[in-house]
């Protein structure tokens, strides 16, 4: 009997950061990206009531939280980027 596919990767994710980039670089867009997780977190918050709503700020606290320490240590790697 052959095997229709071959063997799935072992690792269960499908999204891959390349090894090779450098670390402001990925300072950078792991900022942006907590910017716009920010920003739509916000955003939906103030679409909802209650419980939902507070689940949701403190999601969007704790994505800010993040922001602020990955913009932190890029500053620390180039100062001269955050300026």
């Amino acid at each position: 009997m052959i095997k229709p596919t071959p063997n799935p990767p072992t690792s269960s994710s499908i999204f891959t950061v390349n090894p090779h980039q450098n670390t402001e670089t990925l300072l950078v867009n792991a900022s942006e990206t907590l910017a716009s997780l920010n920003a739509l977190t916000c955003g939906l918050a103030f679409e909802l009531n209650g419980a939902q709503r507070g689940v949701l700020l403190a999601i969007q606290q704790m994505t800010e939280l993040g922001q602020l320490l990955v913009e932190r240590a890029l500053e620390q790697i180039s100062p001269a980027v955050a300026a």
